[in-house]
C-alpha cells in the first residue's frame, strides 16, 4: 500500500503538467473550458491520493509518542 501510494503520488506530479491543453478551445458540457475540467478532476483525484497517503503512510508511532506526555 505505501508503495502504490508513493506511486500516485508521483504520476500526481506528473500529469499536474498538464500543456497538452493550454491550446484547445475545446468545452465540457458545452460551457466548460477543457482545461478548467481537467483540474478539477485533478483536485479531486488529489484528494483521494493525499487521503490514501493519510491513511497509508502517517506516522502513528509518532502520535503515541506525542500522546505519552499528557
Amino acid at each position: 500500500m505505501v508503495a502504490l501510494t508513493y506511486i500516485l503520488l508521483a504520476v500526481l506530479f506528473v500529469v499536474h503538467q498538464d500543456f497538452w491543453w493550454w491550446d484547445s478551445q475545446a468545452l465540457v458540457f458545452g460551457f466548460l473550458p477543457i482545461g478548467l475540467a481537467y483540474h478539477a478532476f485533478y483536485s479531486i483525484l488529489s484528494t483521494g491520493v493525499w487521503a490514501l497517503a493519510v491513511k497509508a503512510i502517517w506516522p502513528h508511532r509518532w502520535e503515541k509518542w506525542g500522546d505519552e506526555g499528557d
